[in-house]
């Protein structure tokens, strides 16, 4: 086979699902991760219509994944004193399975490892490609060369940057910040979240569906671009107390727990735009090529966009020239669809006036107008017809040497 070789940069949804499917069909995929470990914690994430699920039938963890979902969590926006003012159902937020996303990579990881190398606690320093490879130095110091680079490392990916320029030229601020983390379930919330809104605000608390002792906090807020820095979760931890400071409803419990939480997570909320996909014999995939932080449906086209990559490498026999102009063709249109979802996302959590803020209620008690969301919704995850590649052969022995 050409090609044989694959280094996967992520191993949080897009890595794993692309390494499976490499495996199977005979490449040897490495996968590289920043992280020590698997990363915990984390949003729960979705797949809904026949599109995702076809794609997680094919790979064999349905059964795997209906084990851990959570059913959907119902949103309950409130005011200061906790009356209800608009409930969004669980089935519009949970989709047609909704998972904690670290069940999600717990899963795809334990499919993929028998037929991948997982190379924890490292990460891409440099890269040169080469009519032969690409030659690969590692942060360790470790050098390597692969016939193929992928980079599944997320909407702020080191792949695309060194391969095709900085961050500013394809990640489009949306507007808005958000961050999450737990704390003890101290108001006894079992499958719904509780939502307040101040103007551009917005602070919530659901329960754990795994422990009931445990709960999330999610908060969300309208800021322009913050200069920060991504690795400090300290400055990032004095952000979110600033914008939030003097707020009542529940939100200085949150503030509190804030300081001992080990799960926290801020980001903006973006948007990811770039074409081509891939520069030689170095590719991208889910959100380093087409993400949108939250609403984009990213988490299911990731997994659609594994299959679509893996299969037609398979089918050019390894040949990327090939294969990454045809993955492209086959997906960009269908990913950019569903990137629009997460257009409006920081508008809907936190509007940036009362007045939105009432109007949106308003709507959104009305049960047609929220159908007609949820056929949206779904329309948009269902609207391409995938190939069906050949069934692939079991993977070869790995070897990394």
């Amino acid at each position: 086979m050409k090609n044989s070789t694959v280094l996967i940069s992520g191993a949080s949804i897009a890595g794993p699902a692309l390494a499976y499917w490499l495996g199977r069909y005979g490449f040897r995929p490495t996968v590289v991760e920043i992280a020590p470990g698997l990363r915990a914690g984390g949003n729960r994430v979705d797949f809904r219509g026949r599109t995702h699920l076809g794609v997680l039938d094919r790979m064999g963890v349905l059964d795997d994944l209906r084990a851990v979902q959570t059913g959907g969590t119902a949103m309950r926006f409130v005011d200061a004193t906790g009356r209800k003012l608009m409930e969004v159902p669980a089935d519009f937020a949970g989709g047609d399975i909704e998972v904690p996303r670290f069940d999600l990579s717990r899963v795809l990881h334990e499919r993929s490892r028998d037929s991948t190398e997982y190379l924890f606690g490292d990460s891409i320093a440099t890269m040169i490609d080469t009519p032969q490879g690409v030659d690969v130095t590692f942060t360790s110091g470790t050098r390597r060369t692969f016939d193929l680079v992928i980079g599944a490392d997320g909407v702020h990916s080191a792949v695309r940057r060194l391969t095709f320029g900085p961050e500013e030229r394809f990640v489009r601020h949306l507007g808005y910040y958000v961050a999450t983390w737990g704390l003890p379930n101290e108001l006894g919330l079992d499958r719904h979240s509780l939502l307040y809104n101040a103007p551009g605000r917005m602070a919530s608390i659901g329960g754990d569906h795994r422990d009931p002792s445990r709960a999330g906090a999610f908060v969300a807020f309208a800021a322009p671009l913050i200069d920060y820095d991504r690795h400090d979760s300290d400055q990032q931890r004095g952000i979110v107390r600033e914008r939030f400071a003097g707020l009542g409803w529940e939100v200085p419990r949150l503030l509190a727990a804030l300081e001992e939480a080990t799960d926290f997570y801020f980001d903006s909320i973006c948007r990811v735009d770039i074409s081509p996909w891939s520069s030689g014999r170095i590719a991208l995939i889910g959100d380093a090529a087409c993400g949108a932080t939250i609403g984009g449906m990213g988490t299911g086209t990731a997994v659609v966009a594994a299959y679509v990559l893996a299969g037609e490498l398979a089918a050019a026999d390894g040949d990327h020239t090939v294969a990454f102009p045809r993955y492209e063709r086959l997906l960009a249109d269908f990913a950019r669809r569903c990137q629009k979802g997460g257009d409006t996302t920081g508008k809907f959590f936190a509007p940036r006036t009362a007045t939105a803020a009432r109007v949106r209620n308003g709507l959104l008690n009305r049960p047609l107008l929220m159908t007609m969301m949820l056929r949206t919704a779904e329309d948009r995850s269902n609207n391409i017809e995938l190939p069906d590649y050949p069934e692939p052969a079991i993977g070869l022995p790995p070897s990394w040497n």
